[in-house]
């Protein structure tokens, strides 16, 4: 028997050995009614971080697709280039000529850049133009002024209550070089007229920006979550089986955080996880997915509960090994003398009031031969007990319910609440079932480290745990065991 099964069962043999130690009072013949009442195991109330990643790539492929390299071009003649003015020739003042050209060139963008840190996503533009003033004055034939701006877009997100995402964005641009030429000893300068038409491209690129943020759609995405959470994971697979069912209630909305060209969406899913050992539960009805609420705790905060349970069936077997191990020699009974038993059946289980029957029958002759053989079946219950964030186990209020098909109940009895059977089988038996436990709580800590439903991944980590006190029912002995830790809920891709 591998260890994780021997871990309840540890539980009980304790339980036995220390019921046989005690000194019980005969009771009424027969077997301790059966308990029938389920293990309890109370639900608790997690809020799991549930991270929504909108690719910011994707945004930037749209405003590549939608945005043209060349944003317009330039041909406009009989322009001014450079005003008419007085000027002081010796001691007569002139007038210049208004000299006049014709501009012709084109504004051309480069690659979108996409990217943000914290709460803003930054989109840059960088634009080139290339201005070329003609005809100039009749007298220069050409010449050719070049410029470099930057368009800088800052997105600022939001959520509205139905899980849509909006920007407000703010976008700048600056001239890193004006563009211009110099003639005459005179700049003549082309930014205002650029000017008037980048304010259009500005316009276009910001009402292109906000729609496609609302096009990154991430309410798909958390509709998927909030649908694939609604699920049951295995926390072990056998000895016993151990399911946490994941109940969703409530959604909640703590900002985002953009990283290169990411964008995460801070969820915290409130849940009501509940244990169940056996066969997996029925997925609970999955609710539609609520409107947005402010996160207003702290996400990924896991509580659980695991009850390590110690089936009945399973102690059986165990039990009866150590008898038949130590009945190769014989037993020191008070006022009776050196007794020789062989042992049988062991029964155990539930009764009431929260205590365990074991039932054990045996066939018992002293050595002096004065008293016979007794032959029958040994009743006897009592209450398991452990401190709290202990796994060592003690018996209380023990009792010795009596006999049942027997031939000398007396002998019967006596063995059964002699030291002699009780200190060996307390010694061989009784043990402390640290070490099982902590290896059967580091499989479910492995078991849930990352488990896979669909397309829904749990990540988790078991920060602390803590012990309750034994209880017995009638689907075994359990030790209730309470965790905490951290949790989060992706979407695989």
């Amino acid at each position: 028997m591998d260890r994780q099964a021997r871990a309840p069962l540890a539980i009980v043999t304790a339980l036995l050995a220390a019921a046989l130690a005690g000194c019980g009072v005969k009771a009424p013949e027969g077997a301790p009614p059966r308990a029938t009442d389920a293990i309890d195991v109370p639900s608790q109330s997690s809020v799991i971080a549930v991270p929504v990643t909108a690719r910011l790539d994707l945004l930037r492929a749209a405003l590549e697709r939608e945005v043209p390299r060349t944003l317009w071009t330039i041909d406009k003649p009989d322009q001014v280039c450079v005003q008419s003015d007085k000027v002081k020739v010796l001691v007569v003042k002139v007038k210049t000529p208004t000299i006049k050209c014709r501009l012709v060139g084109a504004v051309t963008r480069g690659a979108m850049q996409i990217g943000g840190k914290g709460r803003d996503i930054v989109i840059t533009m960088p634009l080139r133009a290339v201005i070329r003033a003609r005809d100039i004055g009749g007298v220069l034939k050409q010449e050719t002024a070049t410029a470099n701006a930057q368009v800088r877009a800052v997105v600022r997100l939001d959520l509205t209550p139905d899980w849509q995402l909006r920007g407000t964005v703010n976008i700048v641009y600056d001239w890193t070089r004006e563009p211009g030429i110099d003639f005459m000893g005179r700049r003549i300068e082309f930014t205002s007229k650029a000017d008037a038409k980048l304010k259009g491209v500005v316009d276009r690129v910001e009402r292109l920006v906000a729609r496609e943020i609302a096009r990154l759609n991430v309410r798909d995405d958390v509709t998927r979550a909030w649908g694939q959470a609604f699920t049951s994971l295995q926390l072990n697979r056998a000895n016993p089986p151990v399911w946490m069912r994941i109940t969703p209630q409530d959604l909640q909305y703590g900002g985002y955080a953009v990283t290169g060209n990411r964008v995460v969406l801070k969820l915290g899913m409130r849940a009501q996880t509940e244990s169940f050992v056996g066969d997996r539960p029925p997925d609970p009805e999955r609710q539609p997915l609520p409107p947005v609420r402010p996160l207003d705790e702290r996400p990924g905060e896991l509580l659980f509960y695991i009850p390590v349970i110690a089936d009945y069936a399973e102690l059986e077997p165990v039990i009866a090994e150590a008898l038949v191990k130590r009945s190769a020699r014989p037993f020191d009974v008070p006022a009776i003398g050196p007794v020789n038993a062989q042992f049988g059946k062991v029964t155990a289980y539930g009764t009431t009031g929260g205590r365990v029957a074991v039932g054990v029958t045996f066939t018992a002759r002293d050595v002096a031969g004065r008293l016979g053989t007794s032959r029958g079946t040994v009743w006897l219950s009592g209450m398991p007990v452990n401190q709290p964030n202990s796994r060592q186990v003690a018996f209380t209020d023990l009792k010795v319910s009596g006999t049942t098909d027997s031939e000398g109940a007396d002998l019967l009895l006596a063995l059964a609440n002699s030291p002699a059977l009780s200190s060996v089988i307390a010694e061989a038996l009784g043990q402390n079932f640290t070490r099982d436990y902590e290896e059967l709580l580091g499989k479910i800590t492995r078991a849930i480290d990352e488990t896979r439903e669909g397309d829904f991944v749990i990540r988790a980590r078991i920060a602390n745990v803590r012990t309750g006190a034994l209880k017995a029912a009638g689907q075994g002995i359990y030790l209730p065991v309470w965790g905490t830790g951290t949790a989060s809920i992706t979407l695989a891709r």
